[in-house]
């Protein structure tokens, strides 16, 4: 498979992903972060590990997003607080 230190695996069967920390002959070394934030490492064969297809264009572009529409979101609350302050 050509793994190497640094890759971004998953098993074959589904799960979070890994990321490989060391190669031997037959064997992947792994890590991850749990849940609770606690680092695991365990080795395990080559033959149940996959390469992960991450996504990474889009993140920042939808953190942006989610931002400006959250701003849009508080003027638009500002502007109708003001015109019922003005009506009042």
């Amino acid at each position: 498979m050509g793994l190497k230190a640094g890759d971004v695996v998953v098993l074959k069967s589904g799960g979070q992903a890994l990321t490989v920390a060391e190669v031997t002959d037959e064997m992947v070394s792994c890590v991850w972060i749990g849940e609770e934030g606690d680092l695991f490492r365990e080795s395990l064969p080559s033959a149940v590990l996959e390469l992960a297809h991450i996504d990474m264009s889009n993140d920042e572009d939808e953190d942006e997003h989610h931002a400006d529409e959250d701003s849009e979101d508080d003027e638009d609350e500002d502007h109708h607080e003001k015109e019922k302050a003005e009506v009042a």
